[in-house]
């Protein structure tokens, strides 16, 4: 059951690749296209506000598929539709190559407030015993309820995999992690090969969400 698991994960990453479009962009127009997602993503990708992604280091292509979604419709958000609506594909390419140059930050540990802790526990051993958790989660999966490892498509390091499009994850902001894992699980979201997020994520729990969001941001 484990190897068949796998396999399946795998062979929607290569599946997956066929459809993606080669985004080859120009870093330095990109840089001046891109000027008007600095006051949400930071200047060079790495945002400042925990719900707002970083999108330094990341996979060209992952980047254009996304805003061709949110031009599309096929990925709902009222600001991000507004900014996509005005560009060409070109302008895709190029803001995606410029992010993809500069080099994700690293995270804090993540806060709890005291009432958030488990009971007899502090917030940071909470914090601490979540993040174990959420390691074995993405190495290993739950495969009894056929939650796929996170390592299959997204790499031992959180890297991603470039030429499936599949995007890195480490480093990323733990709460916007948590939120769009909420909404593949909701279907809120559904712009991905597959819908496979969706099929994974619905059947995590809410903790194991947070969990695995807390151990991604803490990737390096």
């Amino acid at each position: 059951m484990k190897k068949q698991w796998l396999a399946l994960s795998l062979a929607l990453a290569l599946a997956s690749t066929s459809s993606v479009l080669h985004a080859e962009g120009g870093a330095e127009a990109g840089k001046e296209k891109s000027a008007s997602c600095a006051s949400c993503h930071g200047e060079q990708g790495n945002s400042m506000v925990s719900t707002f992604p970083k999108l330094a280091q990341q996979h060209p292509l992952y980047l254009v598929k996304q805003l061709q979604a949110f031009k599309n419709g096929s990925r709902n958000n009222p600001m991000m539709s507004a900014m996509a609506t005005g560009l060409s594909d070109d302008d895709m390419e190029d803001i995606a190559a410029y992010y993809a140059e500069h080099k994700i930050t690293d995270n804090a540990l993540p806060e709890l407030a005291d009432d958030e802790a488990k009971p007899g526990t502090k917030p940071e051993e909470t914090v601490q015993a979540l993040i174990k958790q959420g390691g074995d989660l993405y190495r290993n999966g739950d495969l009894p309820r056929e939650v796929s490892a996170c390592i299959a498509c997204h790499g031992p390091q959180g890297e991603g995999n470039k030429p499936a499009g599949f995007p890195l994850l480490k480093s990323q902001h733990a709460d916007y992690l948590i939120q769009t894992l909420s909404d593949f699980k909701s279907d809120a979201r559904s712009n991905n090969p597959e819908n496979m997020m969706h099929m994974i994520a619905k059947k995590m729990t809410l903790e194991e969400i947070k969990a695995v969001a807390y151990y991604i941001s803490m990737m390096k």
